[in-house]
């Protein structure tokens, strides 16, 4: 890599945190972060799926650790922030998506769909925010929806959280960007992931999103990797507040 383009997109001396990142988006976002040059510690439920995508990002050279925790639960994401240090690059990936007809979605369904998608990125960039605005760098990606901007197959309160997920990055990116924190949403197309395993399901379903992709394919977590490592550095410094649709075109129709 020249210098010019170290300068550009180099992460050494970064520490990131990324939550879902034992898979699928949130995995590819960490291992190209990490190996971009960050410390990366990455967020999600099952130690053992931990466990295996901390040894995959080893194997790749990358400084890694892991956190099990439910972002459901308000004690959990506490935790994350006391357990995670000071933290340069804030990813907040993890999601749930409760794909029910929306007369049938039940308060419960409501709440947990929000303290994941919402709470969670919300509390977590609270505490990391300001330390980072106090540093005069940071880096907050928050990973978005095409529910973030239209309704989408029973999209139900996933849709809420992710529009609101849209407006959070502009309320935050309003509150720091001048203190050198830059904060950005990655916006999705249909991507193949352990998240849309649901749709995925359905006959013919794959087959029909991919066909509005623009790129005629849906979305692969490897898709994620460049727009990570521009989001995450110095390459992005006057780019705040934003929509960064990698989504193959799916959001143009």
């Amino acid at each position: 890599m020249s210098n010019y383009l170290r300068e550009l997109f180099s992460l050494h001396g970064r520490r990131a945190l990324v939550t879902g990142g034992s898979s699928g988006i949130g995995y590819a976002m960490a291992e190209a972060i990490g190996r971009a040059g960050a410390e990366v510690v990455i967020v999600a439920r099952g130690e053992s799926e931990l466990d295996k995508a901390t040894t995959r990002l080893r194997e790749h050279g990358v400084t890694a650790s892991w956190i099990s925790a439910d972002l459901g639960e308000r004690d959990d994401v506490q935790r994350v922030c006391d357990d995670s240090g000071d933290i340069d690059i804030l990813v907040n990936d993890a999601a749930n998506n409760i794909r029910k007809p929306m007369a049938d979605l039940t308060l419960d369904d409501y709440e947990h769909t929000i303290a994941v998608n919402l709470t969670a990125p919300y509390l977590l960039g609270r505490h990391h925010g300001p330390k980072m605005a106090g540093r005069g760098w940071g880096r907050i990606i928050n990973v978005g929806s095409q529910q973030s901007i239209s309704a989408f197959g029973n999209s139900g309160v996933y849709g809420a959280a992710k529009a609101a997920l849209a407006g959070l990055t502009r309320s935050q990116a309003e509150a720091w960007s001048a203190a050198g924190v830059c904060v950005n949403t990655i916006i999705p197309g249909f991507v193949l992931t352990p998240l849309t395993e649901p749709a995925q399901a359905v006959p013919g379903r794959v087959e029909e999103l991919a066909a509005r992709h623009m790129t005629g394919r849906n979305g692969l977590p490897g898709d994620f990797t460049g727009a990570a490592v521009f989001l995450a550095g110095d390459a992005c410094a006057f780019v705040t507040g934003q929509m960064l649709f990698v989504d193959g075109g799916f959001s143009v129709h």
